[in-house]
């Protein structure tokens, strides 16, 4: 019956985690969209009477660029890291804790 009930509501067995647990990034806000390094490469800035000198703003978006995707790949590696963790811990803990038959028979 729960395997039914699963099938028709379009739930797959590995569904069955705490929602902490699962490696979900579609948590963000509707407005919120990453940054990405080539974005911030491919941006240009308009062009003004007394403006600033454009190769310099292309230096600079560029070692932001740089900066942001070294900070965007420690920042997934750290993600994972968090979520293997967190699934070892919940691994553990239902290893290691009483079955309800246990508790009822204290």
């Amino acid at each position: 019956m729960c395997a039914l009930l699963r099938r028709l509501r379009g739930r797959r067995r590995d569904d069955h985690q705490p929602r902490h647990l699962r490696h979900d990034t579609t948590t963000r806000p509707a407005g919120h969209l990453t940054l990405r390094p080539w974005q911030v490469r491919s941006h240009h800035f308009t062009t003004r009477r007394r403006g600033l000198d454009p190769a310099e703003i292309r230096a600079f978006l560029h070692r932001v660029a740089d900066e942001l995707a070294v900070t965007q790949t420690a920042l997934v590696a750290v993600q994972e890291e968090n979520v293997r963790i967190k699934r070892a811990l919940w691994a553990w803990q239902n290893a290691h804790s009483p079955s309800g038959y246990e508790l009822a028979r204290r």
